[in-house]
């Protein structure tokens, strides 16, 4: 009798222990695929904000320097610092 106690108590403690790893990776999965989705999304608004700066600048000739004081924020912001760097040119801000 007691080693029926003893085999039903081990596997009640492995179908937990089971449970909680289910549990954690569950939730490793869903913090990695956040994390995935943020830095891709990071990654695209930079490369995006890159080509449109070149192509502001080649097509438009809007006589914005590239320089690291452009670049930078570009390549940081993406899409945005571009609009913002666009709109202080346009103002006579010097950059």
């Amino acid at each position: 009798m007691a080693m029926l106690s003893l085999i039903g108590g081990t596997l009640v403690s492995e179908i937990v222990l089971v449970a909680l790893i289910a549990a954690v990776l569950f939730l490793i999965f869903k913090m990695g695929k956040f994390i995935l989705k943020l830095v891709f999304g990071l990654v695209a608004n930079s490369i995006l904000g890159l080509i449109a700066f070149f192509v502001l600048d080649y097509f438009l000739n809007l006589g914005i320097s590239i320089s690291l004081a452009t670049m930078v924020p570009t390549a940081i912001f993406g899409l945005p610092a571009v609009g913002t760097i666009v709109i202080l040119h346009f103002f006579g801000v010097p950059l």
